[in-house]
């Protein structure tokens, strides 16, 4: 069987797994097994265990799951509240400021917790109910939702950007930096096109009668600030080379949890167990499906198709910016089937050197490829926080989640031209913070 026919077969096989409603890590593995077992027969089976170990067998993955913890001390306390209550405060006497805060706490709270589908369920719970209430159209109070709970894979600290920076030997800090800049800008992006579409559908902001005192402002900001800091603590670490991005997820995730336990006077132990017992299952599942995804690109390598995929596109006779868009429908096409750290394993060890060789810089291609992947989370037919939001809103129709999500993905595209255009806007703050490579 060639090369093309077994990576096309084992494909179709991982699809009609997950058509079966299958976790996303037993389907690959078994698609995976089952190509290594015709290959090979039963001799496969003496090397699953340690390939699927030595793929997660590296020190720095222990930033994962503190990171995870940090996102879980905030997601299961009142603080993720507190953030949109300060934010609601102080933009509400702004044309859409409901909407806009909606999307500013999403982007703040995927900083804290690098989780899109923790961010969307976190902000859904608070932010839809209340645009519905305030006259908001459905598509707009859901869409903006979905769409700001993807800002969780690109603004620092993303754990996508940690496993792509494994997975290609790259600077985590460095790829931190570069999130920076274009996760502002897309935020941005993000609130400009929320108010251009609530203007478009006919919705006339007002405040609704609701008018906070500077005093009730303030008073919204003490308990938030303490998590902003730990943040940009955490982050000022990892830039200037004070610690490593374990040790500096450690520390911020010690700290998340010291000051959850102590403004929200969670000292008995069955809310510190939740927010353990929570941490603890999305680490799982991550670690799992990064060592699925990982048994999933041995079979890939195995089988050849791996080179044979890699060898046509370098042999490719085209421009590199034909090249890179070939690239990037590959990975969006990826990103609308499996999750974004599935995708960085399997697919970052083979484009890394086709995209370095074709000139293009390896930070900037890392941030086009977390965009890409937030593109699958809001499109079908896996779209994670799609069916976050339809699991937090059941009553509002699927086919209105889906039309106010879609436009997002083309703001996405908009965003994607322009770090094509301008690439300096990925590249400035690492080379100027350290240095140019």
């Amino acid at each position: 069987m060639s090369p093309t026919a077994a990576g096309l077969l084992m494909i179709f096989a991982l699809f009609v797994l997950l058509g079966t409603g299958m976790p996303i890590a037993f389907a690959l593995g078994l698609a995976a097994v089952s190509a290594l077992f015709f290959q090979s027969g039963f001799d496969i089976f003496y090397v699953l265990g340690d390939t699927m170990f030595s793929g997660i067998a590296n020190l720095a993955y222990v930033s994962i799951p503190m990171f995870v913890l940090m996102g879980a001390a905030v997601a299961s306390s009142p603080a993720g509240s507190d953030l949109y209550t300060a934010l609601d405060r102080w933009l509400n006497r702004v044309p859409g400021g409901l909407v806009l805060s909606n999307i500013g706490a999403c982007a703040i709270f995927s900083g804290m917790t690098g989780s899109s589908p923790a961010t969307c369920a976190a902000i859904g719970k608070m932010g839809i109910p209340e645009m519905l209430n305030r006259g908001y159209p459905n598509s707009v109070a859901t869409g903006s939702i979905a769409a700001g709970g993807t800002l969780g894979i690109l603004i620092p600290p993303s754990v996508t950007l940690i496993v792509y920076g494994i997975a290609t030997e790259s600077s985590i800090g460095r790829l931190f930096m570069a999130g920076v800049i274009p996760g502002i800008m897309l935020t941005i992006m993000f609130m400009i096109w929320a108010v251009i579409d609530c203007k478009r559908k006919g919705y006339v902001f007002d405040a609704g009668g609701i008018r906070y005192t500077l005093k009730q402002r303030m008073a919204s900001l003490p308990r938030i600030l303490p998590f902003l800091l730990i943040i940009a603590g955490t982050l000022y670490v990892l830039y200037g080379g004070v610690a490593t991005p374990s040790e500096a997820a450690g520390a911020g995730a010690f700290l998340t949890l010291a000051v959850v336990i102590i403004a929200y006077r969670l000292f008995r132990i069955k809310p510190v167990a939740q927010i353990f017992s929570s941490a603890m299952r999305e680490s799982v599942m991550i670690m799992m499906i990064m060592a699925s995804a990982e048994l999933f690109a041995f079979a890939l390598s195995s089988l050849y198709i791996t080179q044979s995929v890699a060898t046509f596109i370098a042999d490719l006779d085209v421009n590199r910016w034909v090249l890179m868009l070939i690239i990037n429908v590959f990975l969006l096409i990826c990103g609308m089937f499996l999750p974004p750290v599935a995708v960085i394993v399997m697919t970052a060890p083979m484009l890394f050197p086709i995209v370095t060789q074709a000139g293009f810089d390896p930070y900037w291609f890392a941030i086009i490829l977390t965009i890409n992947m937030e593109v699958g989370l809001i499109t079908p037919p896996i779209g994670l926080n799609l069916f976050v939001i339809n699991a937090i809103a059941p009553k509002i129709p699927t086919r209105d989640i889906l039309w106010g999500a879609l436009p997002y993905v083309i703001v996405m595209f908009i965003a994607i031209l322009i770090l094509c255009v301008f690439p300096d806007i990925v590249t400035w703050l690492p080379n100027h913070m350290l240095g140019a490579m």
